[in-house]
């Protein structure tokens, strides 16, 4: 497996593409904007005009963009990947998307002759900088296994979920907790400022505690600095907890925590905020 189609270059893929280069793969790219790709394209990668021309020839296609119906065009649509990949090509999407359209693309791709993945992250853009991200697989176990060298040089924590969709499920509930977490870290330093506490010495007595975490370390300090820039934009988390609510109603589950913070985050995108990062969600506090 060496040469490999890119589609989503964006804020996590960027990274992700260099990283690939690094490992030697050869990395065909398509964006919308060819301004914006520039960087990657003087480091190595070759840029395509249409998604048909980047896939053709791959051995491996991979996909991380913004939103389910962006999975659908680019998978679908007119010079879509599905009718211009060559029949044996891996198909990985790495966008966060509906298990249920996860699922669909198995089958579709699958009838046509493709070996298709879902395989969402976490790590945010610190962790496609640095080739750590957590990668969540689900589809055939052959076919996960065949695309490890490329999982590896993405990631450190490279886990099969099962079946196919199940990588969408794993990320489901990854934003679950990412949802109650960061809530918790924005209502605490709250409360703390309120009452007149210095947020750093708080901040450095809390985390190697019982309630330190992932969220705490990498937004306490950015929440206290006021740093709302994004290294995943809240409205893409916006997406992401309406898809995982809708597959909890699908199973009959009461998830009350899960529907308070996306209302929350709701009210934060119509007043324009949704381009920040998911620690904006302190502005609701501020407000």
């Amino acid at each position: 497996m060496k040469k490999i189609g890119f589609i989503g270059v964006g804020i996590m893929g960027k990274s992700m593409v260099r990283n690939l280069m690094k490992a030697g793969f050869e990395l065909h790219i398509y964006a919308r904007t060819k301004s914006k790709v520039e960087d990657v394209i003087l480091e190595g990668a070759t840029f395509h005009e249409t998604i048909a021309d980047c896939v053709k020839g791959c051995d491996a296609i991979i996909t991380i963009v913004g939103f389910p119906k962006d999975v659908e065009e680019v998978y679908y649509d007119k010079n879509n990947i599905l009718d211009s990949a060559d029949q044996g090509t891996y198909l990985i999407d790495m966008t966060t998307t509906s298990p249920m359209i996860a699922e669909e693309l198995y089958k579709e791709g699958t009838k046509r002759g493709y070996h298709v993945l879902d395989a969402p992250v976490t790590g945010g853009d610190v962790g496609a900088k640095e080739g750590t991200l957590s990668i969540l697989v689900g589809g055939d176990k052959t076919d996960y296994q065949a695309c490890m060298p490329l999982f590896e040089a993405m990631g450190t924590n490279i886990n099969y979920q099962g079946k196919a969709g199940n990588g969408q499920h794993a990320k489901m509930a990854n934003q679950i907790l990412i949802a109650g977490a960061l809530s918790g870290v924005c209502e605490a330093l709250t409360y703390a400022k309120a009452k007149g506490l210095d947020l750093q010495t708080l901040l450095d007595s809390l985390s190697t505690g019982a309630a330190g975490s992932k969220q705490l370390d990498t937004f306490g300090p950015k929440i206290i600095d006021g740093d709302y820039e994004p290294g995943f934009f809240l409205k893409h988390f916006v997406k992401d907890m309406q898809l995982a609510l809708i597959e909890a109603n699908r199973s009959d589950l009461n998830l009350e925590m899960l529907s308070l913070v996306l209302s929350n985050y709701q009210i934060l995108e119509s007043q324009g905020y949704g381009d920040l990062g998911t620690q904006a969600l302190m502005k609701l506090y501020e407000e």
